[in-house]
């Protein structure tokens, strides 16, 4: 048994639920997103609360129910709250800008590194430019452009340079030895 997947999703105020056959579609005040549940897994809204159930208990539907259930409670937590990912750049002369529907990032290369915002998400520069907060009602969306401007220049050991989460710890190492 899951132990994920018997636990019913709470419905917030505010938040309103539709169920059309295997479709669930919650509209919010940041938003409208659908999900489309699995067919062996079964979904019934009681009161204000959703309740997933495996339809038999076979390996590949109880594999599923955790996670159908794991992804609706981000949908239903998305259309509310929103999901947020704070990034903090290091490094003489790092630095980062909006322009338009363009994240400009001065990282220490010859050129600038130009990434175009996808929609959906919102990107908020600190007042000292070096922090970036990545936001959106899609956890799996802002957790992908996240990576996306983490990976143009990964936090390096030694100084400690780069672009990191606000959340993640650097092994710093020992340089060369005189």
């Amino acid at each position: 048994m899951s132990r994920i997947g018997k636990q019913p999703v709470a419905i917030p105020s505010g938040v309103n639920v539709e169920i059309a056959g295997q479709m669930v579609t919650a509209t919010g005040k940041l938003g409208k997103q659908s999900l489309y549940v699995h067919p062996e897994i079964a979904v019934a809204k009681e009161d204000s609360r959703i309740v997933l159930t495996p339809r038999s208990m076979s390996k590949r539907a109880r594999a599923l129910w955790g996670t159908n259930r794991a992804l609706l409670n981000n949908l239903i937590t998305g259309v509310s709250k929103g999901f947020n990912v704070n990034l903090e750049i290091n490094g003489v002369g790092y630095r980062a800008s909006v322009q338009g529907k363009n994240l400009n990032l001065q990282l220490g290369f010859s050129h600038d590194v130009v990434y175009p915002i996808p929609e959906g998400v919102t990107i908020k520069v600190g007042d000292r430019q070096a922090s970036l907060s990545v936001s959106g009602m899609d956890k799996r969306l802002v957790g992908q452009v996240a990576a996306e401007i983490r990976a143009f220049r990964k936090p390096e050991p030694y100084k400690g340079k780069g672009i990191k989460y606000e959340t993640e710890t650097i092994r710093r190492k020992e340089g060369k030895k005189k």
